[in-house]
């Protein structure tokens, strides 16, 4: 399906003292990758939460196989794994600069109407800017 590679440069604080990125911060990384990968199809979080919808994270997996370390450029690659309906599901794959795998990931995301807090269908011109 659809995929986008963003670039991130990992900063001091994100790590122990070891230099080694600490586990929690890999969240922040997929976020920036989806807020990315959304901007390449013309749309973004804010856009969606100003015509009504949320995407709260409703499931997130991770599997560590090398840590990342500081100054290292990461290059996550974010692949949507089916077409959008109430949820929205993405694999993630994250590299360093010498492209060595560090990490896979997987979300679920919902949509959710901002008023009514339920799940919601995902927004048509969503879809239409999926399928062009």
């Amino acid at each position: 399906m659809k995929s986008h590679s963003t670039h991130i440069r990992v900063r001091y604080a994100e790590t122990d003292q070891m230099g080694v990125v600490h586990h929690g911060n890999y969240a922040q990384y997929l976020e920036l990758a989806r807020c990315d990968w959304l901007e390449q199809f013309g749309t973004s979080y804010k856009s969606m939460e100003e015509s009504g919808v949320m995407l709260p994270v409703y499931e997130m997996n991770f599997k560590f196989k090398r840590p990342a370390k500081f100054d290292d450029i990461l290059r996550v690659e974010t692949t949507l794994i089916k077409m959008p309906e109430v949820k929205i599901e993405f694999n993630y794959k994250i590299y360093n600069q010498h492209q060595e795998l560090l990490s896979t990931a997987y979300t679920v995301l919902v949509f959710v109407d901002i008023n009514s807090r339920k799940p919601m269908m995902c927004p048509n011109y969503i879809l239409e800017k999926l399928k062009a």
